[in-house]
């Protein structure tokens, strides 16, 4: 296959089930994290703490393959607390994961290939609407859409065969929303909704969204760079 897959959070949830269907259909992985227990021929591990700048930098990307396919997937929510009850504020450690790693990868992979390019990063919700005690989570979504969408025009401008989305991957099944279900009423407002999305079996599971995302970044089937995956039947 002459296109290399990177995927970074591969530990399990969303990041391990798109590492796994695009290993299923053929594709070398490069998973990117702190830990992983995937097992495949085609599959290589980069361990990597995306908080830590040191460890961003000594990620390298295959620049002779004719495609290079970076999945920004990483992320976390955060302190489910409002800012101002915190006692130590969740921002460097927020932003560093699911807004700087993301941009500091698609730099170095931009940099580094020579051909084709196709980087998908993991957006919510949130980026597009306020939510009281995920402050930090919704602002580094919004700067993720952003960055996305600018750094989208500026290599179309160049010419260059580059694809860019910010996906919204809708409520998924994973221990980010066991996380948000444990916290107290008292700091997050929202808990019912969130306790009523599991109770009423509404959430996605990780491997019907990397189906969606598969789909998404191989088919090309949304052209705008700011998305939801809950637009692909």
């Amino acid at each position: 296959m002459k296109t290399k897959v990177y995927v970074t959070g591969v530990s399990r949830g969303l990041g391990k089930a798109v590492a796994e269907k695009f290993l299923h259909e053929g594709y070398s992985v490069i998973g990117i994290g702190r830990t992983s227990d995937i097992h495949h021929e085609n599959y290589t591990f980069q361990a990597c703490d995306l908080s830590v700048s040191s460890d961003l930098k000594n990620i390298q990307f295959d620049a002779e393959s004719e495609e290079i396919i970076l999945i920004n997937n990483a992320g976390q929510i955060g302190h489910l607390q409002r800012i101002s009850d915190q006692k130590e504020p969740d921002f460097e450690e927020v932003l560093r994961v699911n807004t700087l790693a993301p941009m500091y990868l698609s730099w170095t992979c931009l940099n580094q290939a020579k051909g084709a390019v196709k980087i998908a990063n993991i957006s919510s919700g949130a980026a597009t609407r306020a939510i009281p005690g995920w402050a930090a989570y919704c602002a580094s979504k919004a700067a993720l859409d952003r960055f996305s969408e600018t750094l989208q025009l500026e290599e179309s401008e160049k010419g260059r065969d580059v694809r860019i989305w910010s996906v919204a991957p809708g409520v998924i099944d994973t221990a980010m929303q066991e996380k948000i279900r444990a916290a107290s009423p008292a700091n997050f407002s929202s808990l019912d909704t969130f306790l009523d999305l599991k109770k009423n079996d509404e959430l996605t599971s990780p491997e019907a969204a990397s189906d969606k995302l598969f789909r998404l970044i191989v088919h090309a089937e949304i052209n705008r760079v700011v998305c939801s995956l809950r637009e692909i039947e």
